[in-house]
């Protein structure tokens, strides 16, 4: 078997999944797959990825969608604050624009991938009762967080930005 489940309560999602590296068995990379993708559907609070491969894939695409939000956040944060020390639209309309192509990236191909759902962990000292199950050195570990207010977040500010930026647009060609 690939996976290790364990189950906090019944009728709960499970604790911890563990998708075991597929070298020492019969199983074939997409079972290893097909185990994370049904981890995810289960939302087990915690996944651990033991294969290297998969693990580090799954870990570029967070840090992905990671930096997505953040560029979104910043940029749009930036659109806000930068009006008060310059009288150029330029640079908070870029910032603006950035802001909202971030956001719309990370609506469009994020919302509603289960990953978003989870974090990279690398204090795995508060794991301790699951790395003593693991047969991997360098597992990718994986914690289930509430993204809704990070969603909530880089779209007031994508939105807000995106205003405030389309008001001064006009008000300056109004004036001219």
């Amino acid at each position: 078997m690939a996976v290790t489940t364990a189950r906090t309560r019944p009728g709960r999602p499970p604790e911890y999944v563990i998708i075991r590296d597929v070298v020492d068995t019969d199983l074939t990379d997409e079972d290893s797959e097909e185990e994370l993708e049904r981890a995810f559907e289960e939302e087990a609070e915690i996944i651990a990825i033991e294969p290297i491969a998969l693990g580090n894939e799954i870990a570029r695409w967070i840090r992905v969608g990671n930096t997505l939000h953040k560029v979104s956040v910043l940029s749009g944060l930036a659109s806000l604050i930068l009006p008060l020390f310059t009288k150029s639209n330029s640079i908070p309309v870029t910032c603006s624009a950035l802001s909202v192509i971030c956001a719309s990236v990370y609506g469009i191909a994020w919302q509603n991938d289960p990953c978003c759902k989870y974090q990279v962990s690398t204090d795995l000292a508060e794991l301790e009762h699951l790395i003593q199950s693991l047969n991997s050195a360098n597992p990718v570990v994986l914690v289930r967080r509430d993204d809704s207010r990070r969603r909530k977040l880089h779209n007031v500010f994508a939105l807000m930005s995106a205003l405030l930026c389309s008001f001064r647009i006009y008000k300056e060609l109004s004036s001219s």
